[in-house]
């Protein structure tokens, strides 16, 4: 007797868990050929909003947890997606097509590795002692920015996730991500390494769905601090950063390959005065 094929069905990523869209909605996703691959769930404004909401739960602890933690958990997320590497690998070749998938995997990998080692040289990095003239000491301290919003590139799907969500979340900031709108799925087996790896539920959010739909919705959000708009359309980033200028979101856009400037890029800085002596 021939088995019926078990499919896998694809889920949105929030607060921990993975939950279908409260619309209902689904739509196409297609191989490089141009068939048929899956129905990836087309997130709606409210799933934008709930994520947002678990996001900003979630912030505060993940921000008190300290730097050293942090780079435990990020390098954590490494292992899992090591252990899950033919799975991830399946997806991406799925996705994009076989070649370049396993460099993509180990440049996937090797991102949060890399973070891993600077969360807790963030603060020594961005931070000082400045000079001033009079009795006092005058420290600068980086704190993260709260809740980024991320439009993740469409290609390449799964490294180009990462290597944003990773440098927002290793100085302590939670995420609401809108994945590759053609290359979703990725993301998705993304998330599942996430939910094995001791990431606190609601410190990545991850939507998939329609762009044009999403993006202005997140980036006039007011209770999103930043957005990264690296995976933004030429044609909507202006109307993207006007729509972001209404809580005075920061703006972000990807600079290149992993350095400290990425994620000194999501964190905002204090300075505080004391004075010297007794």
């Amino acid at each position: 007797m021939s088995r019926v094929e078990v499919r896998k069905t694809y889920k949105l990523y929030l607060g921990g868990d993975f939950p279908r869209s409260e619309s209902g909605r689904s739509y196409e996703v297609l191989k490089p050929q141009g068939t048929f691959l899956a129905n990836a769930v087309r997130a709606s404004r409210k799933d934008v909003r709930d994520a947002v909401v678990a996001a900003r739960k979630a912030q505060p602890n993940w921000a008190s947890a300290t730097a050293y933690n942090r780079g435990q958990v990020l390098y954590r997320i490494a292992e899992m997606m090591e252990t899950r590497r033919p799975e991830l690998a399946s997806e991406v070749a799925a996705a994009e097509g076989k070649r370049g998938s396993d460099k993509q995997i180990d440049t996937a990998i090797d991102t949060f590795v890399w973070y891993a080692g600077l969360a807790d040289k963030l603060s020594q990095i961005a931070g000082g002692l400045n000079p001033v003239a009079g009795p006092y000491f005058n420290l600068t301290v980086p704190e993260p920015t709260g809740v980024v919003g991320i439009v993740a590139p469409e290609s390449p799907s799964l490294a180009g996730v990462v290597a944003r969500i990773a440098p927002a979340l290793c100085g302590g900031n939670a995420t609401v991500v809108l994945a590759s709108e053609a290359h979703p799925l990725p993301s998705i087996a993304l998330a599942e390494c996430l939910a094995t790896a001791d990431v606190p539920g609601g410190v990545v959010n991850i939507l998939t769905g329609h762009k044009d739909e999403l993006v202005p919705i997140l980036a006039s959000h007011g209770d999103v601090d930043a957005i990264d708009i690296t995976g933004v359309e030429d044609s909507a980033i202006a109307d993207t950063e006007i729509a972001a200028a209404g809580n005075i979101k920061r703006v972000i856009r990807a600079e290149g390959s992993p350095s400290p400037t990425e994620a000194i890029a999501f964190m905002e800085f204090k300075t505080v005065w004391h004075p010297k002596g007794t």
